[in-house]
This record gives C-alpha cells, sequence and structure tokens, in this order.
C-alpha cells in the first residue's frame, strides 16, 4: 500500500484577517515532493486557514491514491490534537471543517504529527505565498527540479519579509521583519482576597478562585472563543490563574502549558494583609518599596526590580518561542502592568498609576525588530451584564 506525507499550515495575518493555506504532498518512501498547493481564502481566523490547508492536502493525497495511507504533519497543535482525538472540537467554525477532513480517507488510514514550526518551512510558505496573493491567485503544482526550485524559493523568501514589512508595521514605528508576537495578558478571576485587597502573592496561602472568580473565568472563556485567535495558553504556577486558564482551555480545546515565570511577586510578611495593616505595622519599609523599585517588601520578598528582570527574561523567551502567533498568557497584578510597563518604557512608579481588574485583559504585540504595541489594557467588557 502506498503512504504519504501531507505537510499543511494556514496563516491568518490579524486573525481574522487576510488568510491562507499551503500543503505539500510527499512520497513517503522515496521523499519525492508531489504535490503543492495554496490558496488565498479571504478573512479568517488562523485555525480555520490551518483546517482548510488539511483537508486540501488530504483531498491532494486521494486524487493521487484513494487507497493510500497518510501521514500529517502539521505545527498546529490544536489541529493535531483535534484530529488525533484527544481535544474536543468546540468551535462552531472548525467542527464541519473536521468532520469533513475526516471523511477523505477511511478511519484508521491517517495519522497526525505536531512537528515544530521550523520543520514546516515549505508549508508555511506557500501559506505566505496565498496571503501575499490578496486572492488574486491560486495554485495546484508539481515541484520544479532542484536547482529551480532553491531560486524560486529564495525568490518567495524575499517576498515574504517584503510582505510581512508592510502589514505588521506599528503604526508610525519603521516596519518590522515579520508578523508579531501577540501576549494577550488574562488576570485571573477573584479569589476570596481579592474584594478585600489583601495582598496576595507567591509566598502567601494561594487561594482558589471564589464563585465569583469561577464565573469570571467562564465570561472570559466565552469571550476569547467568540474573538477565535488564541493559539496557544500559558499560566502562572499559582491554583488561581491555572483554575482560569482552565477554564478557558476547556472552551477553546487548547492545552495549558505553566510558565513559572509569570508567578506573582512574593510579597513577604505582608501577604494576606490589606495595604492599611501594612501601613500600621510596617510603616518605614511601606514608604521605602512606594519610593524604591529596589526595595523589598518586609521579611525579603521580591522587589519590583527582580520582579521586572524576571518578567522580562520570561518576555524574551516567549517572543522568541511564539514569533507570530497570538498567545494567552494567564497570570497577576504585577506581571502584566510589568509587561505592559516595559512594552511603554515607563518608569518603575508607572505601576502605581494603571488599574488592572480581576479577570481583565490586557494586550502586547511584540515584533522581530524590537518595537512592540500596546493594543489593550484593562478590558473588562466580557464581564459586564
Amino acid at each position: 500500500m502506498r503512504e504519504f506525507i501531507v505537510e499543511a499550515d494556514g496563516g491568518s495575518r490579524g486573525n481574522p484577517g487576510p488568510a491562507g493555506y499551503g500543503c505539500v504532498v510527499l512520497d513517503a518512501a522515496t521523499g519525492e515532493t508531489l504535490v503543492e498547493t495554496y490558496e488565498y481564502l479571504g478573512v479568517v481566523t488562523n485555525n480555520v486557514a490551518e483546517y482548510r490547508g488539511l483537508l486540501a492536502g488530504l483531498r491532494a493525497a486521494h486524487d493521487l491514491d484513494p487507497s493510500a495511507t497518510v501521514h500529517v504533519r502539521m505545527d498546529s497543535k490544536l489541529v493535531v490534537e483535534q484530529m488525533s482525538g484527544r481535544w474536543k472540537i468546540k468551535h462552531p467554525d472548525l467542527k464541519p471543517l473536521a468532520l469533513e477532513a475526516g471523511r477523505v480517507f477511511p478511519p484508521g488510514r491517517v495519522t497526525y504529527e505536531w512537528i515544530p514550526r521550523e520543520q514546516n518551512k515549505r508549508a508555511d510558505r506557500l501559506a505566505n505565498e496565498a496571503m501575499d496573493s490578496g486572492g488574486s491567485a491560486s495554485s495546484v503544482r508539481q515541484p520544479a527540479p532542484a536547482a529551480e526550485a532553491d531560486a524560486v524559493a529564495d525568490a518567495k523568501a524575499e517576498a515574504d519579509v517584503r510582505a510581512a514589512k508592510a502589514v505588521a508595521a506599528p503604526g508610525w514605528a519603521p516596519a518590522d521583519m515579520g508578523a508579531p508576537a501577540t501576549f494577550v495578558l488574562l488576570r485571573h478571576g477573584e479569589t476570596p482576597l481579592t474584594p478585600q485587597k489583601r495582598f496576595s502573592g507567591s509566598g502567601g496561602t494561594d487561594p482558589a478562585l471564589s464563585d465569583i472568580g469561577r464565573e469570571q473565568a467562564e465570561r472570559a472563556a466565552e469571550a476569547l472563543a467568540e474573538r477565535g485567535t488564541i493559539q496557544h495558553i500559558l499560566a502562572s504556577p499559582l491554583t488561581r490563574t491555572r483554575q482560569t486558564a482552565a477554564a478557558v482551555a476547556e472552551r477553546l480545546g487548547i492545552e495549558v502549558t505553566v510558565e513559572d515565570g509569570l508567578i506573582e511577586t512574593d510579597f513577604g510578611a505582608w501577604e494576606g494583609l490589606t495595604f492599611g495593616e501594612v501601613r500600621e505595622r510596617y510603616p518605614d519599609d511601606l514608604n521605602t518599596w512606594l519610593s524604591d523599585p529596589e526595595a523589598e517588601p518586609t521579611g525579603g520578598g521580591e522587589s519590583f526590580a527582580a520582579t521586572a528582570t524576571r518578567i522580562a527574561a520570561t518576555r524574551d523567551k516567549l517572543v522568541a518561542a511564539y514569533a507570530g502567533r497570538t498567545v494567552l498568557l494567564v497570570t497577576h497584578v504585577t506581571p502584566i502592568k510589568t509587561f505592559v510597563r516595559l512594552a511603554l518604557g515607563a518608569p518603575p512608579e508607572s505601576l502605581f498609576r494603571m488599574e488592572l481588574s480581576a479577570a481583565s485583559m490586557s494586550a502586547v504585540a511584540y515584533y522581530a525588530d524590537g518595537n512592540a504595541s500596546v493594543r489593550l489594557l484593562n478590558d473588562t467588557s466580557h464581564l459586564r451584564p
């Protein structure tokens, strides 16, 4: 029985925005490229484009040999896990595409494998070629000879860079070298300590969400599902953030990754106290802390300067790992304010001048040339009746 490898990808510049897919069909035995195809899709989300790429690849393989087996390789964890049956498909736009993809070959004849993005460059290049076309062309083609193919690939790579500069330029700043990594920053829902305005960091009791907090998490999940832009979910290791992230993950069908760098500041001996109680018990320490970012809370907690160093390192790591992706970071007040402060180049005292409500959303986009753009701050519209 003949075996094919299908490599597929899809993308959306704006998510939702101008979108396209690309896919490649290879002979598993020889590695020969048999078919390359791409298509501009109009305005859809990343996930829809990825599913359309999968569907096109399966259909191309079926046209070559309907009796073959197929091994699909994609860098979309969502598509691979959902089509493998390990994650539920809840988004209404994805269900019919998944059902259609599952009917191209009989059950058991298609297997799925997640691969890193750098191993899916051919399908990614074709998807970008589709988006560049803006609907002026679509293509199904046999591969060119090796030398010609290399020259075409070089030319397409240059075209991808030019298109990225035109599409992803942040405001009036100089154009960057690609689509940004976008972090949607979701503060966890309320805990019993939240309405009492008590210090609740990483050195305290690690409270769980209250009933109100769980409802807030569900509302945030619903709002994010409607937007349809989230591709990955990362959460602080504390209970309240993991519970909030789990509510979103259940709604979106995306796995949660715990990221230690997103943890809240350790407030030392102030954990569990109100601001007034801290002022009464430790007035000198509090005054120093409010005026000096290097100062630690009483009892050896984490200074704002140390938090900023940690968040900057976490930011750099995640920007490199999720370039061109939209990632939900479920975290806390101080980390979110620090992401925003660093993006704006604002002084440390700006932390005291931002309002950040429970279950609020903020967003920052990071470009390959080092620029950052704050897109949203303290959005609570999803919590309104």
